[in-house]
């Protein structure tokens, strides 16, 4: 167990219905880093624009016709916050590694909030060190993510799948609709399962067969929110014309928990767009939507 957790400012849901760390089953997990992003910057201010809008979300899930918090849900202080100053790619990935690792340890589904992508290879290192079975990380991205390097980095949010890929671990990409000749070239090489947003548009069947591409029974899931259409979240980074719908969205990601074990998640790559908030908040009732599922699969609730 943790024996000293930071606790952050702005409570997932708000301080009234926060759990205590020892009750929490699921932690909220901010993690404002960015020093990777090539398009619009402002991601390492998302963890706190989504634990801010979460306070207007409704307790009560109309879909799940019951109230999700009462499951605990614990929000821990901010780690690799780059808004207080530089914090190297290496470093970023131990704080986020060791964090995790603890969490899972403790017994904690851990809910990650970005920050820029390239945060889910810390992410997924300690569940990969945690898990005695393999699992499959399971992708909502506008892009594939899947370079070598990228601007001198291995670790640019450009290539965070491809350091999944070369960890092993199977993988499945959702909603993909950007990608490089490099990028092409790998998919076929090692013919790794992408179901294109262009193929999504026109397939209806795809959310069934998106869900038995999955091979192994563990899964962890990551979001970047540009995987999302951009009239539904333009708040991202790098957004992309076309990509899921909302609802299209949520049925697939709740077939995943009811027919999978989803060890974590992390959703990723918010920039709040002055003037609106309708990407945060968005992007916090999606945070909800995944306890929810969580806790309906898990029998919590």
């Amino acid at each position: 167990m943790l024996t000293t957790t930071p606790i952050a400012e702005l409570p997932f849901l708000g301080e009234e219905v926060a759990a205590d760390y020892d009750t929490a089953r699921v932690v909220i997990l901010p993690i404002p880093y960015e020093a990777t992003t090539t398009y619009r910057k402002g991601c390492e201010h998302g963890p706190a624009a989504i634990l801010e809008a979460s306070h207007q979300v409704e307790y009560y899930d109309e879909e799940l016709e019951r109230e999700m918090w009462p499951v605990g849900v614990y929000t821990h202080g901010a780690i690799a916050d780059t808004r207080s100053g530089p914090v190297s790619a290496e470093a970023m990935l131990k704080v986020v590694e060791d964090t995790t690792a603890q969490l899972i340890a403790d017994g904690k589904f851990v809910i990650g909030l970005g920050g820029e992508h390239s945060i889910t290879t810390g992410l997924v290192r300690a569940y990969r060190a945690a898990s005695t079975e393999s699992f499959t990380v399971v992708q909502i991205d506008a892009h594939g993510d899947l370079r070598h390097e990228y601007e001198g980095s291995i670790h640019n949010h450009a290539c965070i799948m491809r350091r999944v890929v070369d960890m092993g671990l199977p993988t499945v990409q959702i909603g993909i609709r950007s990608i490089c000749k490099e990028e092409a070239n790998l998919i076929k090489e090692k013919n790794l399962t992408v179901f294109r947003a262009r193929e999504i548009a026109t397939q209806p069947d795809w959310a069934e067969r998106a869900l038995a591409a999955i091979p192994t029974r563990n899964v962890f899931l990551t979001i970047d929110l540009d995987g999302i259409d951009p009239t539904l979240i333009p708040g991202v980074g790098t957004p992309e014309p076309g990509g899921l719908n909302w609802y299209s969205l949520l049925g697939y990601l709740r077939s995943v928990f009811e027919h999978h074990h989803v060890l974590g998640a992390d959703i990723m790559e918010l920039a709040p767009v002055s003037e609106s908030v309708v990407s945060e908040f968005t992007a916090a009732k999606l945070a909800y939507k995944l306890i929810g599922y969580q806790a309906i699969a898990q029998g919590w609730s």
